[in-house]
């Protein structure tokens, strides 16, 4: 129970960070591509990764001290986890950048609120996804599921509702972060999580890096433009927020977890009225009191049947 907690603040903290980081990705959008921000705020996150990998690297070295006869084993149990590692970092990493990089080109096209409502469409899709893969749902989480769909309406639409290009990059982004959801949650229990969290940025920094060369041909000066920006997205919203997602998934149900990082929505709206001076509206509180209803119902323990 007490790890569950932990986690789930962990989750919240993600979400929150995240949030934030929205301002960042508007004011960075000013002065580079959508790919050239993704592959910078990537390997940046990758980059910030490693000296923490090194220090629990050192750490494990001084407790595997094995006899003689347990190495042989050990060593092949080493060699898979690394397999699995690597396949893990590689999934991640390409559904990262395809989401992040749709989520980005989406944002060019449309409002900052469709994009938020939109994207937010996750903690709907990933338990209908996961019916497909085997797990269920409670009743209350499919509640809170509903709710925070409408609190999200009332949060971030404000005008009519339309499928236009920006909108449907975006719906595009939503199915990319699910796949991204499930398979953290189906890699996540089997090996160390910083070290995926690592090889994720940098599969996807390599990944977003190739488009931005060839369509964007990104300069030093614009990237020097957008360091303070890049520098949040890389080591907070990337570095930071995509490994608290990794470590914290390890005990949650991905329709929780999916449920408190739509907390994202909520913060972004509360660090444009910090940053930007932007105030909520009476709709916009209501949205938010909608959303935190739903993740506080998810929490809630179901009956257990006599």
């Amino acid at each position: 129970m007490r790890y569950r907690t932990l986690n789930n603040l962990l989750l919240v903290l993600t979400a929150f960070i995240w949030g934030c980081a929205f301002v960042a990705q508007s004011v960075g959008m000013d002065y580079v591509g959508p790919f050239t921000f993704n592959a910078a705020r990537s390997i940046l996150g990758g980059i910030a990764l490693l000296p923490v990998i090194y220090v629990m690297n050192r750490g494990k070295k001084k407790r595997d001290v094995l006899p003689d006869e347990n190495k042989v084993k050990h060593a092949a149990e080493k060699k898979q986890e690394r397999k699995t590692l690597l396949l893990g970092g590689i999934c991640c990493g390409a559904a990262l950048a395809v989401a992040s990089s749709l989520q980005q080109i989406g944002i060019m096209y449309t409002s900052a609120g469709k994009a938020g409502f939109i994207t937010a469409l996750y903690i709907l899709i990933v338990p209908i996804i996961g019916i497909f893969l085997g797990k269920r749902a409670g009743k209350k989480v499919w509640i809170g599921v509903a709710l925070a769909v409408v609190g999200m309406y009332f949060l971030c639409i404000n005008g009519g509702f339309s499928i236009a290009r920006g909108d449907f990059y975006v719906i595009l982004c939503a199915v990319g972060f699910s796949v991204h959801i499930l398979v953290i949650d189906h890699f996540s229990p089997k090996v160390d999580g910083v070290s995926m969290s690592c090889i994720q940025f940098f599969v996807s920094g390599i990944l977003c890096g190739i488009p931005a060369l060839i369509f964007e041909q990104p300069q030093i000066g614009g990237m020097l433009s957008a360091w303070m920006p890049i520098l949040y997205a890389g080591v907070l919203s990337s570095g930071v927020g995509y490994t608290l997602q990794i470590v914290a998934q390890k005990k949650t149900d991905p329709t929780v977890a999916s449920l408190l990082m739509s907390l994202e929505s909520v913060f972004s709206v509360l660090a444009g009225w910090v940053i930007l001076g932007e105030r909520l509206s009476g709709r916009e509180m209501f949205g938010c009191v909608l959303v935190f209803a739903a993740v506080i119902l998810a929490q809630l323990p179901e009956k257990k049947k006599v």
